[in-house]
């Protein structure tokens, strides 16, 4: 067997293995059962005693120990099931201690592959199955292999007795099988349609502003009343023929009863059996169709248990296992791309297209291109949450895949252009929920120019911000996004985009923040279309069609791109203001989308890349 298939194996089996922690509870759960249907006996066999000795003797002595003993075998029925029930639910804790974990950081892992899809169900399923294992419906499974014995005793009563009972069993248990059958496509097709539907809520959700500003209610609403209707329909068409098969078992059971009472009767009329062994017979029965009914009635979460437990096997199979992984030595920030090949999750096009590119420790480099130049693309790349196809993104020399996650996330700071804060206080996410050092939050939130901003918050530090950080405005939340990429002792940040929500007093934090990573030797990565944050930074990349097109020291490729007025002074570490300089001055400079700069000496200034010139300015 090659390695990657004891690989492959040892990831499918992850979920059997969780299963096998619990198989010595579990096994204790059938021996309970074993001896809670052997007491289930007491009952019948109780009534049976009474109706044929006590009553035909009179004899007031049988019947109190009868009643005595009767008592103290049905006092340890209850203990055997108190004690079975709270195994089962500790197994169901047990199994969510083992896989919790697991399938959490599957869901994160999955969704950053695949962003689009509702990778969120997997909890649910754990949910379900954990739910399965602890209630009535494995209750009912672990009766159902003894309903055999209890037919046996009634066989041992009078043969007809016992073929009156077997019948009823195999009609019961054929409206079983009916009930899987005819629900099947349609709960496993109301379960996909289900976490269609949970899925468009959520991005809606996620968008609720936008939907409300633009009058997108209505439309959102019918697209969501489509998908829910689909799985109303499904569950319908489900909980229709399931309900059919209950109440014919319900209506069949009750048949069963008045069919051995019958036939018990006649056997009596006969004097074959005694009226206390038709009595018992009956109950016992009763009690051995119970299991085969309790199973038709708790189909339904055994499905969506059976379906969950293949969602979340089908989830750990394709989700690597965590590796042990040998610590290396804390980064100095030297990063070396090496003819990266990256295309998004899902898709087999390549966005970047062999970059390669060096940056050595402490210096800062500043990205530019125009919009879909693979930009965003090269910082998922440099972070390590999109992996590169081929090639390579080298941190002090080790790929960025070799380094463990939990031990390399401390020494990088990111500032995705999508800031998405979470919910908590401030200090919470700017120390990025780990253990809180209060003098590194204070001095994190200080060079993201931001400690007095967060100083004014009605509890300061403590202030909860709420999902997404709601109770923060857009340029606060970005501004607090930076600090937490600032936290700790980083010693590589990538910024995308970090200035988009910055007025001019952040803006300046943020060029001043720059300056002091680069003094203190921390490597800067910046991508952004506005050359201002450039003048602070060592090299610039352009980048275009996902391929290098320019490479080197600022000055130099600034030069072929940026307009003059723009590059003056460029050790003076900022940019020319919008009223000195060219005519144009108050609009943003970028990237010429067609290339370097033809006529850098005047004429028509070169456009921004990321975004067409903004004719109501400048």
């Amino acid at each position: 067997m090659t390695s990657g298939q004891a690989e492959k194996r040892s990831q499918s089996n992850r979920l059997s293995q969780a299963l096998a922690s619990v198989r010595g509870p579990f096994v204790a759960t059938v021996v309970f059962s074993f001896f809670i249907n052997l007491l289930m006996f007491v009952a019948p066999l109780y009534m049976l005693q009474v109706y044929d000795r006590v009553l035909g003797s009179r004899n007031e002595t049988t019947l109190v120990m009868l009643t005595i003993i009767a008592g103290g075998m049905l006092f340890v029925f209850g203990l055997l099931e108190l004690v079975r029930s709270r195994v089962l639910v500790r197994i169901g804790c047990r199994l969510d201690r083992v896989l919790n974990d697991q399938v959490f950081s599957s869901v994160f892992e999955r969704t950053v592959k695949q962003p689009s899809t509702g990778h969120s169900q997997a909890l649910r399923d754990l949910d379900s199955l954990r739910e399965f294992l602890t209630g009535p419906g494995l209750i009912a499974f672990c009766d159902a292999p003894w309903v055999p014995l209890f037919l046996a005793v009634v066989f041992l009563f009078h043969p007809v007795l016992g073929l009156v009972a077997l019948v009823g069993a195999l009609i019961i248990f054929l409206l079983a099988l009916a009930n899987e059958i005819l629900t099947r496509k349609p709960l496993s097709d109301a379960s996909k349609a289900s976490v269609g539907a949970n899925t468009f809520v959520s991005t809606s959700l996620r968008n609720a502003e936008a939907v409300q500003a633009m009058g997108m209610l209505s439309g959102i609403m019918s697209r969501w009343s489509a998908k829910h209707q689909d799985v109303i329909g499904l569950q319908a068409q489900a909980s229709d023929r399931a309900g059919l098969i209950l109440s014919s078992s319900k209506a069949i059971r009750m048949f069963l009863q008045v069919a051995i009472l019958g036939a018990g009767a006649y056997l009596v009329l006969q004097q074959e059996i005694t009226p206390g062994t038709m009595i018992a017979a009956s109950i016992i029965m009763g009690r051995a169709l119970a299991p085969v009914e309790a199973a038709v009635g708790q189909w339904r979460s055994f499905v969506n248990a059976r379906t969950g437990y293949r969602r979340l096997n089908d989830l750990l199979l394709n989700t690597n296992a965590k590796k042990e992984q040998m610590s290396l030595p804390s980064p100095r920030g030297h990063v070396t791309v090496e003819g990266i090949v990256v295309a998004p999750p899902g898709s087999r096009t390549p966005v970047l297209k062999g970059v390669s590119f060096e940056v050595p420790a402490g210096e800062a480099l500043g990205v530019i291109g125009p919009s879909g130049a693979g930009k965003s693309t090269l910082a998922r790349a440099l972070v390590g949450v999109w992996p590169a196809a081929n090639g390579s993104v080298r941190l002090d020399g080790a790929d960025l895949h070799d380094w463990d996650k939990e031990q390399l996330g401390p020494f990088l700071g990111y500032l995705p252009q999508d800031v998405e804060l979470f919910d908590g206080s401030v200090a919470e996410n700017i120390s990025r929920f780990r253990d809180m050092d209060s003098d590194a939050v204070v001095r994190a939130a200080g060079m993201a120019g931001v400690h007095e901003m967060i100083l004014r918050l009605p509890d300061g530090y403590d202030t909860q911000i709420g999902a997404g950080g709601q109770a923060l405005s857009g340029g606060q939340r970005q501004r607090v996004a930076l600090a937490r990429a600032l936290y700790g002792d980083v010693r590589f940040v990538l910024l995308d985009e970090p200035n988009a929500n910055l007025d001019t007093e952040g803006e300046k934090a943020l060029i001043a923040a720059i300056g002091r990573l680069r003094g203190e030797g921390r490597t800067v990565v910046i991508i952004t279309h506005r050359p201002q944050l450039l003048s602070g930074v060592d090299k610039v990349l352009a980048i275009d069609s996902g391929r290098v097109q320019a490479f080197g020291p600022r000055e130099d490729v600034l030069a072929r791109y940026i307009r003059p007025s723009v590059v003056s002074e460029p050790h003076s570490g900022r940019s020319a203001s919008p009223d000195q300089g060219s005519p144009s001055a108050g609009r943003d400079a970028g990237v010429s989308s067609a290339g370097p700069q033809q006529n850098p000496g005047g004429g028509e200034a070169a456009r921004g890349a990321e975004d067409p010139p903004d004719k109501s300015r400048g």
